[in-house]
């Protein structure tokens, strides 16, 4: 990918470097944290060069009465507009600049707007998010209809205290993982991965481990939507998943009901709930008709945020014979792993770059309960 804003905005910051040498960077970082604990091969999932997000922010930047789309420079301290984003996925590029040319058109939509936000699918959907320092009436609204139409996309507005859907609130996705597909909603504001296409090798990498299992219950931790529980319950018997999130969790269930899955509990509870539930140390109404004591989990999968796991969390999983742990910090997976390794081997490891041309990392580790 070549972007004619690299090395001023500061949304790519390895645009100096070859893809390939990218990954290789990336590759020997994990391969260094790991080696404590697995001096093995890393498997490593490539990304689209381009047009590969789904997810995309921007300011908007006034300069007179024309709009502008912008980012933080690459120094921090500003804003770089920019008039191309090579990154986006092309439902997104095929509406964003026109949409700016409309906006540009209207004072109702341009006035005190100060950010775009957009979520897309590979069906075309495009879900679009307005930001406004200002109340939104009806007037607002019906210009922002005629954006809908003319574009054939969706409309949030947001300001303080405010949020108008226009039409809906989230955009359906379609992933081909082991040739089936699997269907999700994905509403705006709740969490999904970015990078669709290197979200599918990812949930395929880690359904081949479970698959490799083949017997007993899966817990899931951080469950989000059901991204990985969906796919991966076809290898047990039953699922419980947990997540904090009651959006996510609301997604989890309609999403389990679009693809006809009957095996997953998805329940509201942060990991150090889950934590204490299954530990026995505090009951739950969330859990009153759920039986802990029915499930045998031969599997755990953990996709925590960059803090990593916290400690009580570590101690349960760590009876656990089988883990699949996600990871989007190499450090914080490393620090936890440490601990982790005194229980269980790491049989395998990969990274998924989710974010090209960044110094992010996703990285995944299988586990094995010690004999």
């Amino acid at each position: 990918m070549y972007c004619k804003h690299f090395g001023e905005c500061g949304s790519c910051g390895l645009y100096e470097l070859s893809y390939d040498e990218q990954l290789v960077r990336k590759t020997q970082r994990v391969k260094e944290l790991l080696l404590p604990v697995y001096d093995g091969e890393i498997t490593t999932f490539n990304s689209p060069q381009s047009h590969y997000r789904a997810r995309a922010e921007f300011k908007v930047w006034h300069n007179g009465d024309k709009c502008s789309y912008a980012m933080s420079n690459i120094t921090k301290n500003g804003v770089v507009m920019i008039d191309e984003c090579p990154k986006v996925i092309t439902p997104i590029e095929s509406k964003m600049w026109d949409m700016l040319k409309l906006i540009n058109t209207s004072k109702l939509l341009s006035h005190k707007l100060f950010g775009v936000e957009f979520l897309a699918s590979s069906l075309d959907e495009v879900l679009v998010t307005l930001l406004y320092h200002k109340k939104l009436d009806d007037d607002w609204a019906k210009e922002a209809k005629g954006l809908e139409a003319k574009l054939d996309i969706s409309v949030i507005g947001r300001s303080r205290g405010q949020k108008v859907v226009l039409s809906k609130e989230s955009v359906s996705e379609r992933l081909g993982i082991d040739d089936k597909s699997f269907w999700y909603m994905h509403y705006e504001g709740g969490f999904t991965q970015p990078n669709p296409a290197v979200n599918t090798k990812m949930i395929s990498w880690a359904k081949e481990k479970a698959k490799s299992i083949g017997h007993g219950d899966l817990l899931e931790s951080y469950c989000g939507l059901g991204n990985f529980t969906i796919p991966l319950a076809a290898h047990f018997d039953k699922v419980l998943a947990t997540e904090i999130s009651k959006r996510s969790i609301a997604s989890a269930k309609e999403n389990c009901a679009l693809n006809s899955v009957d095996n997953i509990d998805f329940i509201r509870l942060s990991s150090e709930e889950m934590t204490e539930a299954l530990s026995g140390k505090r009951a739950f109404n969330r859990l009153r008709d759920i039986d802990l004591d029915s499930y045998n989990f031969s599997c755990v999968l953990v996709d925590p945020p960059r803090a990593g796991l916290d400690s009580g969390t570590i101690e349960l999983i760590s009876d656990i014979d089988h883990i699949i742990y996600i990871s989007c910090n190499p450090d914080t997976l490393a620090r936890d792993l440490a601990t982790l390794s005194q229980t269980h081997d790491v049989l395998d490891a990969a990274i998924f770059d989710q974010f090209p041309h960044t110094e992010h990392i996703e990285s995944g580790v299988f586990l094995k309960k010690k004999v």
